[in-house]
C-alpha cells in the first residue's frame, strides 16, 4: 500500500454560522497528482489553506507529512510547497532576487543555493530572464517563477491553488509538463483547478460543492461510470444529483433581451 502524504477525517471549517468546509475526507497517496475541483465557493481553497497550517480548523483531524494540522502547523508550512492563484512574488525585484529571496527565508546554504537556482531557473525555462524585472514578465512566465520559489527548499509536497487560472493555453500545456516531471520524481502534487481537461490528467480528482466532496474517483474510471464524454459531464451530473435540478440557462427569464421584445420605445 502506498503511503499517504495527506489524511484527513471529518475537518470541518466554520466561519460564526457558515460552514465553509464540512467533513472533509482526504487519503492522498505521495507522489500521486490529486486534483480538488469545484466552483467558486465550492470550500476549495478553505481546505487548501487548513493542510497549509494557514488555517485552524473547527473540527476533525488531519495530517500533512505526518503533521499534525492543529498541532504542528508550522512544522507543516516548512515542509510543503504552496503557490496561490494569485501572484505573490515581489514584482519590484528580478526573477535571479526573488528566487534567492525564498531560498534565504528557508536558510537554504549559499552553495546550494547556487546549485538549485541555476536548476529551478533551467526547469521553469527562465534561462536569459534572471535579471529582468518581475512585474515586467507574462503571467506564464511568473506562474514558473512563483512555481521555482515554492520549491527552492525541495518540499515533498506541491500545493498549487488554481495555477493556471490567467495563463495562455501554451503556458498552461508547459506548465502541466512541469508538474508531470515534478511527480515522476516522487513530489506530491495538490492542485486547484477549474479546467476540467487539466484535472483529467490528476491521477484521482474530488468534486467538492457546497463544502462537501460529492463525488471522487480517477477521472477515466468515473467518465465511464457516468457514461459521459468528459469530466465537465461528470461534474455536472454530481452537482444535478446533489440540487435535485438541471443545470441549465435562465436565459429565457430575462424576458426584456427577447427578439420581440427588442426596440421598445420608452418615449
Amino acid at each position: 500500500m502506498r503511503e499517504l502524504a495527506i489524511i484527513t477525517k471529518k475537518l470541518t471549517k466554520k466561519f460564526d454560522k457558515f460552514t465553509a468546509v464540512n467533513n472533509l475526507n482526504l487519503q492522498i497517496p505521495a507522489g500521486s497528482i490529486y486534483g480538488l475541483l469545484g466552483p467558486n465557493g465550492a470550500g476549495k481553497s478553505t481546505a487548501i489553506r487548513m493542510l497549509c497550517g494557514v488555517l485552524t480548523p473547527t473540527e476533525g483531524e488531519g495530517t500533512v507529512l505526518d503533521f499534525n494540522v492543529y498541532k504542528e502547523a508550522e512544522k507543516i508550512k516548512g515542509n510543503i510547497g504552496y503557490m496561490s492563484q494569485k501572484f505573490s512574488l515581489y514584482e519590484d525585484l528580478t526573477v535571479l532576487e526573488n528566487l534567492n529571496f525564498y531560498a534565504d527565508i528557508y536558510t537554504i546554504p549559499r552553495k546550494v543555493q547556487r546549485e538549485r537556482i541555476e536548476e529551478l531557473i533551467q526547469m521553469a525555462g527562465l534561462k536569459g530572464k534572471e535579471t529582468s524585472i518581475t512585474k515586467n514578465l507574462s503571467g506564464g512566465w511568473k506562474q514558473r517563477l512563483a512555481l521555482g520559489c515554492s520549491l527552492i527548499h525541495k518540499p515533498k509536497l506541491l500545493i498549487l491553488d488554481e495555477p493556471t487560472s490567467a495563463v495562455d493555453p501554451v503556458s498552461r500545456r508547459i506548465f502541466w509538463q512541469i508538474i508531470y516531471q515534478l511527480s515522476k520524481q516522487g513530489i506530491t502534487i495538490l492542485v486547484t483547478t477549474h479546467y476540467m481537461d487539466e484535472a483529467e490528467s490528476c491521477d484521482e480528482v474530488a468534486f467538492m460543492f457546497g463544502g462537501r466532496i460529492i463525488g471522487r474517483g480517477a477521472p477515466k474510471k468515473m467518465i465511464k461510470e457516468k457514461d459521459a464524454k468528459n469530466l465537465e459531464d461528470v461534474f455536472i451530473k454530481y452537482v444535478e444529483e446533489q440540487t435535485g435540478e438541471k443545470v441549465e440557462s435562465s436565459f429565457d427569464k430575462i424576458k426584456f433581451i427577447h427578439k420581440d421584445e427588442v426596440g421598445d420605445s420608452y418615449e
